[in-house]
């Protein structure tokens, strides 16, 4: 009737080789990580993290989704060091001092304003693809690269919000002698 012996052979064979294929994705995980193992470690939230950034009609902060960070401008070079490319929930919040990432299950870090470089809406990062303008990515320096970060709140109708609030702490920083009146 059925050869029994073929049948558990295939089988365990089919398990041993999905064994390999997870076993070389992780090994491939690992070697990514040490070959970003020159980025600095991350910088933790400061004591006194100033002022939540009020927009017209509510204060900045959300929760969503971290959706992993990349290497700015390349949406598919993700970066695994120091825990950067583990998705996980957020929480969110702008401040004078920065932007605080509190990831539970996941390593916290903390933008400072300083290192904020830009902010947009697109459809696309490293491992997640959704419509046009449904992630958030924020651009920042950490040590000597740019990286990008992608976030989805769990109201995409604030992405617009935290765009122009971001963008506009970033003019402030880099011009902070020019006034509104003066443009």
């Amino acid at each position: 009737m059925t050869d029994w012996a073929a049948r558990i052979g295939w089988v365990v064979g089919l398990g041993l080789f999905v064994a390999l294929v997870y076993w070389l994705m992780r090994e491939g995980w690992k070697w990514r990580g040490t070959l970003q193992g020159d980025l600095p470690a991350l910088p933790a939230a400061p004591s006194e993290p100033g002022e939540a950034r009020p927009t017209v009609l509510t204060v900045l902060s959300t929760s969503g989704r971290y959706h992993g960070s990349t290497t700015a401008g390349q949406w598919l070079d993700r970066i695994v060091a120091h825990g950067l490319g583990t998705r996980s929930r957020v929480e969110l919040t702008l401040t004078d001092a920065g932007l605080d990432v509190v990831r539970p299950g996941a390593s916290d870090f903390f933008v400072p304003a300083a290192a904020l470089r830009g902010a947009r809406l697109d459809k696309g990062i490293a491992g997640k693809v959704l419509t046009e303008g449904g992630l958030l990515v924020v651009t920042w320096a950490h040590g000597d690269r740019l990286l990008d970060s992608g976030f989805r709140s769990d109201h995409a109708a604030e992405h617009g919000q935290w765009v122009d609030a971001i963008n506009s702490m970033i003019d402030k920083t880099e011009n902070p002698t020019e006034t509104e009146g003066a443009r």
